[in-house]
């Protein structure tokens, strides 16, 4: 390959291009991302923005005022590092609302912990953000829950180390539309959670569109039943039991736990989760992120003008009861897949049922912002997590 028109090119020219590619990337901390790809980038950098502040400050390395395009380098760099730590900016009053938020709605407690896995001494731990956020190595089995001749089910079960009584659980349920995703999705608080003495249940279930509707339901309900029945084996707590969803999952563990007339479920915990499907149709998404009609009429079979009362069995918000369980809610409030206003409306239904809740918002985080475990949603999520935990499990 001839090079030889970049070897012409000269040399100051690169701190511009650094600098405004530096630049570019940082405007999704606080710009909409206009595609799906953009979308998975924006977690990046809203994550771990911090992470690329080295490469934006290359631009200002010595020379970078021999000349006016040093110049704009060393400028559009400099403004991408305040981008990039824009979002560590916007953490620090939302750690303080959190830990007060939690305490006042359930009281003082004490997050599990042990040797080898404490607790998280606060919400947001700046050192961790570089060194990360560790957990002793846990041992995961997998079993079938449901087998029939169509389909097999399976769950993925995360074992307490040096486990000495029964363990309360944590049932898993992941995103990705209804139509993707399995088990494996952001695995890390899984094992987090296993290390401080739960036993974590990640299960997969039928997907659509070949399953729509209420197929997945059925299947949360089968994998509730199956690790009840096997409880004594799995030395499962099986009257303490939380229900953890993300996205689509996030739909599936408030539909059923608001839906099951049982004592065991203690509390549900929902990342960035549709509510009102209804109202999703109404307000999608900008389709060249995600195509929400499409996914909804694939999961629940049509639009809810031909089949309105599906898209209401469907929609937890429908389900909130004075004996709902308490509720953990997580949304970004610059999500472009999951509106937040889906959070807001049935944060508002909590409330008025009087049901025990906290709602986290974040505003600097969009859909998936814990898939960075260290990241500062990720930090205050399994903090809020650990302590909702501690305190619904008594």
């Amino acid at each position: 390959m001839d090079l030889s028109p970049l070897n012409r090119i000269p040399f100051h020219y690169f701190h511009v291009v650094l600098g405004g590619l530096c630049f570019v990337f940082s405007l999704l901390v606080i710009a909409p991302a206009p595609t799906s790809t953009l979308w998975k980038v924006t977690i990046l950098v809203t994550e771990w923005g911090y992470g690329l502040i080295p490469v934006a400050l290359l631009p200002l390395w010595p020379g970078w005022r021999r000349s006016w395009c040093n110049r704009i380098g060393a400028l559009l760099g400099l403004c991408a590092v305040f981008l990039f730590l824009l979002p560590l900016f916007l953490a620090k009053p939302i750690t303080h609302k959190t830990a007060l938020d939690l305490v006042n709605t359930f009281g003082e407690t004490k997050a599990n912990s042990s040797i080898h896995g404490p607790a998280r001494p606060a919400p947001l731990v700046l050192v961790d953000l570089i060194r990360g956020v560790h957990s002793p190595e846990v041992v995961v089995t997998q079993q079938p829950y449901v087998t029939t001749k169509s389909y097999e089910l399976m769950v993925d079960i995360y074992h307490p180390p040096e486990q000495k009584e029964l363990a309360p659980g944590v049932i898993v349920i992941h995103g990705g539309s209804w139509n993707s995703g399995d088990s494996t999705q952001l695995t890390p608080l899984n094992s987090y959670l296993a290390a401080r003495g739960y036993i974590v249940a990640a299960i997969n279930y039928r997907l659509a569109p070949k399953w729509p509707f209420p197929a997945a339901l059925e299947d949360v309900r089968a994998a509730i039943n199956f690790l009840t029945e096997h409880a004594k084996t799995l030395r499962l707590d099986a009257q303490r039991l939380v229900l953890l969803g993300r996205s689509a999952g996030g739909q599936l563990a408030l539909l059923a736990g608001y839906g099951m007339e049982t004592n065991s479920i203690r509390g549900v915990v929902a990342f960035y989760s549709p509510a009102d499907l209804q109202f999703a149709y109404a307000h999608p998404a900008n389709p060249a992120v995600l195509d929400t009609k499409e996914i909804l009429e694939n999961y629940l079979g049509g639009n809810p003008n031909k089949i309105h009362e599906i898209y209401e069995a469907a929609s937890p918000i429908h389900f909130v009861r004075s004996t709902s369980p308490p509720t953990l809610l997580i949304h970004g409030e610059r999500d472009e897949l999951v509106s937040p206003a889906q959070s807001e409306r049935l944060t508002q239904h909590l409330r008025e049922q009087d049901v025990p809740h906290v709602s986290l918002r974040f505003p600097w985080a969009t859909h998936g912002c814990d898939a960075i475990f260290n990241g500062p949603c990720g930090q205050i999520s399994t903090f809020a997590i650990e302590h909702f935990l501690a305190a619904v499990m008594k």
